[in-house]
């Protein structure tokens, strides 16, 4: 199976509803596409970044964050919006014997409103099945070692939950300020296939 959502059977129940508003006169396709646009110009990764960096300045933000993570993401004026209902997202965290790494096993489900477009090898049909089959050997292929100790655990995304990583603060950062710890955290990180 491809990334492509096109061939999913909620693609064509949505290109079906656009096209019944569309009809009713009440949006046009250009006023999706823009709606669309405007979206995507917000989605980036510096949105989990900011996540990410409160949540290791804050423990209080930090339990709100694992706890709820759409309530805490409102905090920062995010969310995981961009339709009618807002998906679900799970934040699990790194910790010195646990590593998570996220995957769509099924398409390329990922937190867009967080990490902005998903990384081309995220999509490949070879990332997905080989993360599920042997996460340390690819992980090792996107330069993390981890010790043999570390259990590794594999969050599979779907079209009603999305996962984001909260790595572990590096060490030598207590004094930072947020931005300056925004400013560590990576788009693969957030994923899982890097430390930070």
């Amino acid at each position: 199976m491809s990334g492509d959502h096109a061939s999913l059977p909620v693609a064509a129940r949505v290109r079906r509803l656009e096209e019944r508003l569309i009809e009713a006169g009440v949006t046009s396709d250009a006023e999706l596409d823009s709606a669309v646009a405007d979206f995507l110009d917000q989605a980036s990764p510096t949105n989990g970044a900011r996540v990410v960096a409160r949540a290791w300045s804050s423990g209080a933000y930090r339990a709100r964050l694992l706890g709820n993570a759409n309530t805490a993401l409102h905090e920062l004026g995010l969310s995981m919006g961009g339709g009618l209902q807002e998906q679900r997202l799970r934040v699990v965290e790194n910790t010195p014997t646990e590593h998570n790494v996220v995957v769509c096993t099924l398409c390329s489900c990922y937190p867009l409103a967080l990490l902005g477009p998903s990384p081309s090898w995220y999509k490949y049909e070879a990332y997905r099945s080989a993360v599920v089959r042997d996460p340390r050997a690819v992980l090792v292929e996107f330069g993390l070692h981890l010790d043999q100790d570390v259990q590794i655990t594999v969050w599979d995304s779907s079209a009603e939950t999305r996962y984001m990583v909260l790595p572990q603060r590096p060490t030598g950062t207590d004094d930072w300020s947020e931005p300056e710890l925004a400013e560590l955290v990576t788009r693969e990180g957030l994923i899982g296939t890097s430390a930070v």
